[in-house]
């Protein structure tokens, strides 16, 4: 593949260093990131500037406040449980319903008061957030995944992620939990992730790792070709974030709910770089692009307008995904 002969900048793909320093460190200031870091702050910031997230039951911020827990979801069956600093996933218990006093995960797993008791307190204490520090469990509408993703994941709720540069959507994917990966959308623990055209909102085929597959291992339907429903919607809520956080690079993670639509779970101001192994495709042309031919002041829709535009997946060869991978 021709990614073997060329330059990782000639192809056009971001390495960690360079989007740490020239991107991340310029456009990301240090006193914004708990806009970010902070699950609960996130979620705060988007409902005052109108934009959907999964509705809040309650947050449990002491360990006084833990027994709270059966008074705060006794009217939802369903929810989940979430450290507002946790990472990849840590920590999360999602509640799919009740058999007799027992709380059922979205696996089959009963789990007790006291299970539940004790996971909390260890998440008060620190087990699953970034640096261990003191935490907070937020308590939520459990998202219930759109019916479209229905033939191509496993267990758990896949998620959109928009990688966004100073308001300008330029490139996403959707990851696709697995048996591998425990049902979570986590790149690193196995999931699929499978690009998504910018300008038509459909599916290309996926990876895991570094490996490219074109049906889902657990599911064995095909994974390129679908049309993500309210692609419009998801693109505006992505662009948007650059206004509600100030933050020039960040990724944008929204689900799709099958009765609310798009809701954004939360933001990332370090996004990783497998989301080039996904598309095939190097960000940094894109953020080349960008610095030399957009209008930073423009409103969204015409940010968007130009990122479609501009960022069409080609009809003609994609990057060497071994290229990509070297740096992701």
């Amino acid at each position: 593949m021709f990614g073997r002969y060329r330059g990782l900048s000639d192809e056009g793909v971001l390495g960690l260093n360079k989007r740490n320093g020239d991107y991340i460190l310029r456009f990301n200031p240090r006193r914004l990131y708990p806009l970010v870091d902070d699950k609960l702050k996130t979620k705060r910031l988007a409902l005052a500037a109108g934009i959907a997230v999964p509705q809040l039951y309650g947050v449990i911020e002491t360990q006084h406040d833990i027994r709270r827990l059966p008074e705060i979801v006794r009217d939802h069956p369903e929810f989940a449980l979430k450290p507002a600093h946790g990472s990849a996933g840590d920590g999360i218990v999602v509640i799919s319903g009740r058999s007799s006093q027992r709380y059922r995960t979205i696996s089959g797993t009963l789990l007790d008061d006291d299970f539940l008791y004790h996971h909390l307190s260890n998440a008060i204490n620190g087990q699953f957030s970034l640096g261990g520090v003191q935490d907070v469990v937020i308590v939520e509408y459990m998202v219930r995944f759109s019916p479209l993703f229905e033939r191509i994941s496993y267990l758990g709720v896949p998620d959109i992620r928009v990688i966004v540069y100073r308001g300008f959507p330029i490139m996403s994917m959707v990851r696709l939990p697995t048996r591998a990966s425990h049902g979570k959308a986590n790149l690193h623990q196995g999931a699929v992730g499978a690009g998504i055209d910018l300008a038509s909102g459909v599916t290309l085929d996926g990876v895991v790792g570094t490996q490219v597959v074109t049906h889902h291992p657990d599911t064995t339907h095909a994974i390129s070709g679908l049309k993500i429903p309210d692609w419009d919607v998801i693109l505006d809520i992505s662009a948007r974030c650059y206004e509600l956080t100030g933050m020039g690079y960040i990724g944008v993670d929204i689900v799709l709910d099958r009765d609310l639509g798009p809701l954004v779970l939360e933001l990332n101001a370090r996004p990783g770089l497998a989301i080039q192994i996904a598309n095939r495709q190097g960000l940094l042309r894109r953020l080349k692009i960008c610095d030399e031919r957009a209008s930073f002041t423009a409103p969204a829709a015409e940010r968007i307008a130009f990122a479609q535009h501009e960022f069409r997946h080609p009809v003609g060869p994609v990057l060497a995904t071994e290229a990509v991978a070297s740096v992701a």
